[in-house]
């Protein structure tokens, strides 16, 4: 099963790209889901039809869905929310007032990602295309699983335990009820969930495609996102920029802009030189209906197929070396001087910018000592080698 994310700054079209994606999916056979965890609700309108919380056909194998937050939140939240409300009622809030405040923030994007979970376990779909948020959105939702994953690994247990032994005397002392095992069965049901959309999502039929305008500061985040997206295990498989002014026939004033456009394609196609890059002429209008989005991603692809399962390493990989092994993470547009690495126990911290990864290292490279690291053809080369070899370097 093939699922395809699109994700860009906001305005740049990644709606269209999307919706048009999967117009050509369905056309070419697929059953196939376009979903959308952008609040912004754009996919009704660039489909012309109406779009609800479960998916709804649009024309045949296509079908579409908008995630409903305050549906699934009273689906998958009810455990937490109900012991959040008995705090707050112990407190005195008013019960409005509480309702609002268990709305946990970020609880959005943990939300689109069960629904994105349940619909490609469901069976259902050839094809699965996700509009999701703007860039900065969709960064911090792909992030989750993995934070969340270090939370449970390394607190709650500990957290539990303290609050089965004490919790007469802790809700006695707090004056506030302290959280059964429901709640903490619930958050570990999430977590179970939440681990299972990460596997899926940075598996080998899964992949994040960029949509960008001929614009400096576009293409400057688009890059960044690349960055960050490998840096989290996620594979890119292609940039489609948008809203190309045409060269042939131009007027003066719009030569201008194709000009300006020149200088800023030859940097994209510079800077995301190993991925497929497609273009899409600007338009007099947006394309609306799927009619006029299979003709957008039709002309945007070309002969390519969108669907093309993306081939090569992932964004990271172990190899085996007569010393040990290094470890390679892809960090494409990363500076040496941005990344800072450091280990702690079994658990490599990797920083880029103002993004952090906590990787756990497999067993073979627990027993492992990092023995080096270096920034090389766009990659975090990380070399390790047998603790008992860099004892005895050490002591030598």
């Amino acid at each position: 099963m093939r699922v395809v994310l699109f994700t860009g700054k906001g305005g740049v079209g990644k709606t269209t790209a999307a919706a048009g994606t999967a117009a050509l999916a369905a056309r070419s056979g697929a059953r196939t889901l376009v979903l959308s965890t952008d609040a912004a609700h754009s996919l009704a309108d660039a489909l012309g039809a109406p779009v609800g919380a479960e998916p709804t056909r649009v024309e045949k194998r296509l079908f579409v869905q908008q995630v409903d937050a305050q549906r699934r939140f009273e689906r998958s939240w009810a455990e937490i929310q109900g012991y959040l409300l008995s705090v707050l009622d112990a407190a005195g809030v008013d019960p409005i007032t509480a309702e609002e405040l268990t709305v946990i923030p970020g609880a959005e994007e943990v939300l689109a990602l069960l629904e994105l979970r349940a619909q490609v376990l469901s069976g259902e779909w050839d094809v699965v295309v996700v509009d999701c948020a703007p860039t900065a959105e969709t960064l911090r939702l792909l992030a989750l699983p993995e934070a969340l994953g270090w939370y449970m690994d390394r607190v709650f247990p500990t957290e539990r335990r303290i609050v089965k032994a004490l919790r007469p005397v802790l809700a006695k002392a707090a004056g506030v009820p302290m959280p059964q095992d429901d709640v903490f069965d619930a958050i570990e049901r999430l977590h179970r969930d939440l681990e299972e959309v990460q596997q899926l999502l940075s598996g080998a039929d899964a992949s994040v495609r960029l949509v960008l305008t001929p614009e400096t500061v576009v293409v400057a985040e688009a890059r960044r996102s690349l960055t960050s997206l490998s840096l989290f295990g996620y594979r890119v498989d292609g940039v489609v920029a948008n809203r190309v002014f045409p060269s042939d026939g131009a007027d003066p004033w719009r030569e201008q802009w194709v000009q300006a456009q020149a200088g800023v394609l030859d940097e994209i196609r510079q800077s995301f030189g190993g991925l497929p890059i497609w273009s899409s002429d600007y338009l007099s209008g947006e394309p609306v209906g799927v009619d006029a989005l299979a003709e957008f991603a039709t002309r945007a692809y070309g002969d390519d197929d969108p669907l093309a399962v993306p081939a090569g390493e992932g964004p990271m990989s172990v190899r085996r070396t007569p010393s040990g092994a290094t470890l390679r993470i892809a960090l494409p547009f990363a500076d040496k001087s941005d990344i800072d690495l450091a280990r702690h126990g079994d658990e490599l911290v990797v920083t880029v910018g103002s993004y952090r990864r906590l990787l756990s290292l497999p067993a073979a490279l627990a027993r492992h000592s990092v023995a080096g690291a270096r920034v090389e053809d766009g990659s975090l080369q990380v070399r390790f080698r047998p603790v008992e070899e860099t004892a005895q370097e050490g002591t030598a």
